[in-house]
């Protein structure tokens, strides 16, 4: 087996069992806590979900680095060598609400670049993940949407926009739907990227500072399926890029034009 194979395999592995611990305290009376705002939430689940994480990778790969939302992990993707990124549950505002969508997170990067990833929305039974052949949703191939039209097309905001930037998170609104022809939003980055990816959206788009965990499984997964994922500019997305506009390729000159409004508000408000 190789080194790509194996991390392969433990990437759905780790994710499935921080899934399950996720899965296990789902709707029951827990504590919920907030870090840097009202609506940035946490709870002991996240931690013991990452902790699961960590330890089901550790028993194959014991010194590889990790990038994790919670407690003392990195938080930023090394340059070089091995690492795993983590977000044990992405979504925990629909988590903490009693709603489905949400997803533990993993991906397996080799000198910052992913070699693998897994997504795993155990509240709704699917599991996405991707290799060096191709991106899957429950063991089946998947590909991006072959849709060409735009007023044919459902899209995404997603990383969302903080109180004190509500005018960008308007103009996301407002210029998807003239553009597009429907929007979507479901509170979870990984899911969003996910569906991208297996073809139910079309595209997602923000122009913010992105969390490695956010994003980084679920863009492998975009371009294991046929898809593009790029940052403001239009150039190839990488993990310490501002901003992340992905699609199925068809429409990525839309999505990138509707990206850079949002932004132009940004500038406007500096």
């Amino acid at each position: 087996m190789s080194d790509e194979t194996g991390r392969a395999a433990v990437v759905e592995r780790a994710a499935r069992a921080g899934a399950a611990v996720a899965e296990e305290h789902f709707r029951r009376d827990i504590d919920v806590e907030t870090k840097g705002g009202k609506t940035d939430v946490v709870t002991e689940a996240d931690r013991s979900a990452q902790r699961r994480v960590i330890e089901t990778v550790r028993e194959t790969y014991p010194t590889d680095a990790f990038v994790g939302e919670e407690e003392d992990e990195l938080k930023a993707v090394p340059d070089s060598g091995p690492a795993w990124v983590i977000d044990p549950i992405d979504g925990t505002n629909n988590y903490v609400r009693n709603i489905r969508v949400f997803a533990t997170s993993v991906a397996a990067v080799v000198d910052g670049e992913p070699v693998a990833a897994a997504n795993v929305l155990p509240a709704l039974g699917d599991v996405y993940t991707s290799d060096a052949d191709g991106a899957y949703r429950d063991g089946d191939p998947v590909s991006v949407s072959d849709v060409a039209d735009p007023e044919r097309a459902a899209v995404a905001p997603t990383i969302w926009w903080g109180f004190d930037r509500r005018d960008e998170y308007a103009t996301a609104g407002g210029t998807l739907v003239e553009r597009f022809g429907d929007m979507r939003r479901f509170g979870c980055a990984q899911a969003t990227l996910s569906m991208v990816a297996d073809g139910s959206l079309e595209g997602a788009v923000t122009n913010v500072d992105c969390n490695p965990w956010d994003t980084v499984a679920g863009v492998h997964m975009i371009r294991q399926a046929g898809g593009t994922v790029t940052d403001l500019d239009g150039d190839r997305w990488t993990h310490d890029d501002r901003g992340l506009v992905a699609s199925n390729g068809d429409l990525h000159d839309e999505l990138l034009a509707a990206a850079r409004r949002i932004d132009e508000v940004r500038d406007d408000d500096r």
